[in-house]
Order: structure tokens, then C-alpha cells, then sequence
């Protein structure tokens, strides 16, 4: 087991809080108080001393909206104003404040009843051969062959065939599913290949039509700098949006399509393109995932330009939504590693120290549902059973963390609010 040094204990305390305190020399006999109350016996958490406004546990409203109104869309069949409403969306770039494009919010809660319905029945009966699994997708086929010339509804589709595909992907064994799962996920991920391939060319100028092209890539295997250049095109039509920076770093992983020169060279060079939009954020975004899953990419990362892109970050969005995501990121995500690869520890740890600036310069409210995906390392693939226990369980964990920021000062006695002015400290 990894022996760690005085100095990245000291660290790790500050990061999650979870390390307990050190102990301290019994003070001299004095006479026995007089009995305290029962409350102020119990042990005293580091949170206890912490406040913080805290967002809606349900998520950005705004993201719920569009979702629901593709949903609506859908159930009532109107799939020449759902076009419409994703067309226009995906042309005009719009985006909720978390940064998701609104073309993709919607398309999402359009297929919702398809792809959930489907997930209930593989976890209730996984007979590959049941109608149940296929009766809300052949039902999305009939759509599409009334409307085949219509690209946004057949990359609908080819979405639900790849969602469909994940959900068989994760039936038996994960990233090594076994029969008949894995011919299952394989021939959904065919299917949408072969609706979207008679669209590759209307998808030069569209993002959403871009990024569905782009998630085939999950199930079937391709050249790398076929991967590469494909995201680069989707990220130049979407600067903005960081997700797609962060998939193209997953990609390029020896395990999925690439290599670490591979992952290292469109770190640099999605820096250079999107400078404009993010300076130095570009290398932090496409290395951002791939650090949390990869110990010898955290190992090979270039710390200092990571940390520069981190600062950029901020500077181009300080929303509430991105400083949760980045302290998230420092305090759960990233220090989950520890202690697996000795040559990935002293990257995490230097990278885990932005932290304290994160959280003590910009985080005004709390957002629960961001930290309950970075403790599930952000993976699109987990299943959520209850978006309320799933937003107190990340709300729980984010108090503790930051709390941990702040121990000598809560230990000193001290109670630290957020507000809109910032940090205020008061006697506990």
C-alpha cells in the first residue's frame, strides 16, 4: 500500500475533510463541569459549522423545460413542431446556463418514454427476444419512415438506438458485456449508423447532427484521427460547449480509440482552436475526464497548463454551475484516484489544490446535483433510481468537502457563511 508523506496528508485533509483531525495533548485536570446538555455531547461535524444557499436539487429549470417540452412533443405526436423546435434550437446555438444545448435538452425528453420504458423492461426481464424491449422502438421506426426525409427526426431515432444500445452495453458486464447483450448493444449501434450515414453531409453545419454522429463512436471502433477529426469539426461548430472537448479526451484513451501522445496532441491543439472561447481551457477540458479514468494520462499530464486552463475557465464562465462543476471536480472526482499509481498522485494532488481558490474566491450557492455525478465520476451511464436521494446524497458529500476547506478555521472556532458579497466568517 502507498505510504503517503506528511505534506499530501495534509492535503488530502484539506481536500475532502475526511481525514480526522490530529490529536492533541490532554489539557491539565481541572475540576469536572457541570453536566452538558445531550446534543452538545455528540461530536461535532466540520458541516455542522458551515452555510451555504442551495440551489434546486431538481436541476436547471431551464433544462427540465426544454426536456419536458420535447416529451410533450412527442406523447402527443407532433413531429413537425418537435423538428422544428430542434431545428431552431440547434440553429440559433441556444443553451441553458449549465452550458447543455437546448437542441439536445429536447431531443432527450422526446425520446425519454422510449428509451426509460426500454431500460425497465431489460431490468425486469432481460430475454433479448421480449416484445416489451422493442415495442416503443418500433413504434420511433414507424415515425421515421413517415418522415425519411427529415434529418433531425432520424437522428431522433439513431439517438434512441444508441441510448438503447448504452442500456445493453451495461446489461451483463460492462465495458465487457456478454452474450446476448453484447449483440444487442451492437445491432442497435449498427442501426443508427445506418440512419445517420445518409445525413453525414447535412451534418457538416449542425451540432446536434454532428455530436450524433459523434456518439457512435461509444459502440463501434474507428481510426483514431477519424475520431479526432471528426470531434474537432463538431467542436468548431461548438466552442462553447465543453462536453464535446471532454468526450474527444475520453477517445483518444488507449482503451477507447487513441493513445497518450494522441490524447496530449488534441489537448494542445483544441487549446489553440478554441482560444478564443476559453484561452488555455481547451487542453484543461480535453484532459478533464480522461485524468479521473487513466492514471498514466494523469501521470503524463502537463500540470501547469491544466492549472492555467482551469484559471481560463473561470475567467470565461463564473457562473454558479461552472465553479460547482470545477470544485466538484478538484474535491470528489479527481482525489478518487489516489493511492493507485504513484506517478498519477502528485498531478492529482497539485491539480486537487484549486480547490481552495474554486471554493473560497467564487462558490456562492451549492448545487447538489452536480456533486452527485462527480462522485459518480461523471459516468452517463449510471442509473439513477431517485433523483431526490441521488441530490441528497451529492448535497451530503458537497458539504463535507467543502467543509474540509475550512478546517482550521471552523476548528478555531469559527462559523463560515456564502453570500452574494462572499466568504463571512463569524464566532461559532
Amino acid at each position: 500500500m502507498l505510504t503517503q508523506s506528511r505534506q499530501a496528508r495534509d492535503l488530502l485533509t484539506r481536500i475532502s475533510g475526511l481525514v480526522s483531525s490530529r490529536s492533541r495533548p490532554a489539557a491539565r485536570q481541572a475540576p469536572a463541569p457541570s453536566p452538558a446538555p445531550a446534543e452538545q455531547l455528540l461530536p461535532r461535524r466540520l458541516e455542522d459549522s458551515l452555510s451555504i444557499p442551495v440551489c434546486s436539487a431538481e436541476g436547471d429549470p431551464a433544462c427540465i423545460e426544454a426536456q419536458d417540452r420535447g416529451q410533450f412533443l412527442a406523447r402527443q405526436e407532433l413531429w413537425e413542431k418537435l423538428s422544428q423546435q430542434i431545428r431552431e434550437a440547434d440553429e440559433s446555438r441556444a443553451a441553458a446556463r449549465c452550458g447543455l444545448p437546448l437542441a439536445d435538452l429536447i431531443a432527450y425528453g422526446a425520446r425519454a418514454d422510449v428509451v426509460t420504458a426500454t431500460e425497465h423492461a431489460l431490468a425486469e426481464n432481460g430475454d433479448a427476444g421480449s416484445r416489451a424491449l422493442i415495442r416503443g422502438l418500433m413504434a420511433f421506426e414507424a415515425l421515421r419512415a413517415e418522415n425519411r426525409r427529415d434529418p433531425y427526426l432520424t437522428a431522433l431515432v439513431a439517438l434512441a438506438h444508441i441510448d438503447i444500445g448504452w442500456a445493453w452495453r451495461g446489461a451483463e458486464g460492462g465495458d465487457a458485456p456478454q452474450q446476448p447483450a453484447r449483440r444487442r448493444c451492437a445491432a442497435h449501434f449498427d442501426r443508427a449508423a445506418a440512419l445517420l450515414g445518409p445525413i453525414a453531409q447535412a451534418s457538416k453545419d449542425s451540432p446536434f447532427l454532428q455530436a450524433a454522429q459523434c456518439a457512435l463512436y461509444v459502440g463501434r471502433s474507428a481510426a483514431t484521427m477519424q475520431v479526432a477529426d471528426a470531434y474537432s469539426a463538431l467542436i468548431d461548430l461548438a466552442p462553447a460547449n465543453h462536453r464535446h472537448m471532454r468526450a474527444l479526451g475520453t477517445y483518444m484513451l488507449p482503451r477507447s480509440s487513441g493513445s497518450y501522445a494522441a490524447l496530449e496532441l488534441e489537448a494542445r491543439r483544441t487549446a489553440a482552436r478554441t482560444e478564443a472561447t476559453w484561452g488555455a481551457g481547451g487542453y484543461a477540458w480535453v484532459y478533464f475526464d480522461a485524468i479521473t479514468i487513466d492514471d498514466q494520462a494523469c501521470a503524463r499530464v502537463d500540470t501547469r497548463f491544466f492549472l492555467d486552463g482551469l484559471r481560463d475557465i473561470v475567467r470565461a464562465d463564473a457562473s454558479q454551475e461552472m465553479i460547482n462543476l470545477l470544485a466538484a471536480y478538484c474535491t470528489v472526482a479527481l482525489p478518487n484516484g489516489l493511492g493507485r499509481d504513484l506517478q498519477a498522485d502528485a498531478p492529482r494532488l497539485k491539480i486537487a489544490q484549486a480547490a481552495a481558490w474554486l471554493i473560497r474566491d467564487h462558490l456562492k450557492e451549492l448545487h447538489p446535483l452536480i456533486w452527485a455525478h462527480a462522485a459518480e465520476g461523471f459516468d452517463n451511464s449510471a442509473r439513477i433510481r431517485s433523483v431526490s436521494r441521488f441530490a441528497a446524497s451529492g448535497h451530503a458529500g458537497a458539504l463535507q468537502a467543502i467543509a474540509g476547506q475550512f478546517r482550521e478555521e471552523i476548528e478555531g472556532g469559527q462559523k463560515v457563511a456564502f453570500t452574494e458579497r462572499g466568504l463571512e466568517f463569524s464566532p461559532a
